[in-house]
């Protein structure tokens, strides 16, 4: 476990907002920047951005062991915006969710059950955090499991996943909840309800990636075939994987103005 550094400004204890708790001072870049990866090949990279003062994007990547074989889990959450905490309301659906995902398969549960349960689990932990129904920290939810089987994902809001193959064309395998001036329709958060999560799954024939990320990506890449070229283009020279494939899908979110904060997770799919 990483030890959160103190307060720059007092040396005490940073809270998980990026304040600190005894002087109330903000810390410079906290979360600014972060990458993840697991022993799978699986990883995630989440960026500030270059227009926002917080990243109020959360990532989540970990492993089930079953009787079935290893599945890997990974959670991409948003912080709307407007709402108080966003960033507090994406970090914890993100941890709540992942974590409820490897319980339930490690208990044995069907991937759709596992995804239902933890978008509920989620939604009820980001609702515990608002003062009341009209300050109501907020975020958007995408997560997706890769096995034996094949990929699942679930999602409330307008955070996205796609299947990117080795081979042939990819796609968009979410539908955004939003409506008029594509305002969302669903999120997690206490003045929303009880989340409705809406899953997908496929058994490729192919190898490829699932990709989970926020509106920071793909506003810049909205289809899979954008998203193939810029992987095709901007891949870094030399070994690297995913991580470094995760890093040049943000890196190309910069490069384009940056205007939100930007988060794309991969996960490796066998044939």
């Amino acid at each position: 476990m990483t030890e959160i550094p103190g307060c720059a400004v007092c040396g005490g204890t940073v809270a998980p907002d990026g304040y600190c708790w005894d002087c109330g001072e903000a810390q410079p870049a906290f979360r600014s920047h972060l990458e993840l990866t697991t022993d799978g090949g699986a990883a995630g990279v989440s960026d500030r951005g270059r227009r926002r003062g917080v990243n109020a994007d959360a990532m989540a990547l970990t492993t089930a062991l079953t009787a079935t074989g290893a599945w890997t889990i990974g959670v991409v959450c948003d912080g709307v915006s407007m709402s108080p905490r966003a960033d507090r309301a994406a970090q914890v659906a993100a941890e709540v969710g992942a974590r409820a995902l490897r319980e339930r398969l490690e208990a044995g549960a069907l991937p759709e059950t596992a995804l239902d349960h933890a978008t509920l689990a989620a939604g009820r932990a980001v609702s515990a955090l608002a003062a009341s129904p009209a300050a109501a920290p907020a975020c958007t939810y995408v997560a997706g499991v890769v096995g034996p089987g094949g990929f699942w994902c679930a999602w409330v809001g307008d955070s996205r996943a796609y299947w990117l193959p080795d081979q042939g064309p990819g796609t968009v395998l979410t539908e955004d909840d939003t409506g008029e001036h594509e305002a969302l329709t669903a999120w997690l958060g206490a003045d929303a309800g009880e989340p409705t999560p809406r899953i997908r799954s496929l058994r490729p024939s192919v190898p490829g990636r699932l990709l989970l990320c926020t509106d920071g990506l793909w506003r810049y890449l909205p289809d899979a075939g954008a998203l193939r070229d810029a992987l095709a283009r901007h891949r870094p020279p030399g070994p690297g994987g995913l991580p470094a494939q995760a890093r040049s899908l943000v890196t190309y979110a910069l490069d384009a103005g940056g205007h939100d904060n930007v988060t794309a997770l991969l996960i490796p799919v066998g044939p």
